[in-house]
């Protein structure tokens, strides 16, 4: 393995270890005594995004996790939380095992994730994803989430289920109403 700090071509394996979905390798370089990590992962099936244009596109992770670091920017959040979501969410859409899922499935996946671990993440992703077009719009989500603690783990529990129900084309998830003349400002996944 060839060091990413000196580009010596001889460094030593200092452990291995398996983790979910792939193999996480320690090494040293002699030359410089420096120690870098590499991921090893095993390709997931791919699943295809069909966007509100009906237009498809690959899942892209890291589009997903871009927009949900970029929502929850300055948060006082729990190393690897928002990469726990991103993980999450994209286990769920292979393990369905449908080759294409609605967007708009995804965004309310990472919105739901979003409400429990933040509010300030989840109405900053909301205020983009549901692309609210007025102070009115944003007011209204406030107030629901007011009046609206976070529910118990079970009711939690019978939202995951209509969650995955949609996931795997046998519901639909509520979708929010689009203003007619509204902004196309949204997260792209």
């Amino acid at each position: 393995m060839k060091c990413p700090h000196c580009d010596h071509t001889e460094t030593t394996l200092l452990e291995s270890l398996d983790e979910e979905g792939g193999v996480r390798r320690r090494y040293e370089c002699p030359s410089c005594g420096r120690a870098f990590a590499t991921e090893e992962r095993v390709p997931r099936a791919t699943v295809m995004v069909v966007k509100r244009d009906s237009r498809r596109e690959t899942f892209q992770r890291e589009k997903l996790q871009r927009s949900i670091r970029v929502a929850a920017s300055k948060r006082p959040l729990a190393t690897g939380a928002l990469d726990a979501i991103v993980e999450d969410i994209e286990d769920r859409l292979v393990a369905s095992g449908r080759t294409e899922i609605a967007s708009r499935v995804i965004g309310e996946m990472a919105i739901t994730q979003l409400k429990r671990l933040d509010p300030i993440a989840y109405i900053r992703y909301a205020s983009l994803y549901r692309q609210f077009v007025s102070l009115d719009d944003m007011m209204d989500e406030l107030s629901q989430m007011a009046a609206s603690p976070i529910p118990p783990p079970e009711q939690r529990r019978l939202f995951e289920d209509d969650m995955e129900r949609a996931v795997q084309g046998e519901g639909e998830l509520p979708r929010a109403p689009t203003p007619i003349g509204s902004l196309r400002t949204s997260f792209a996944f």
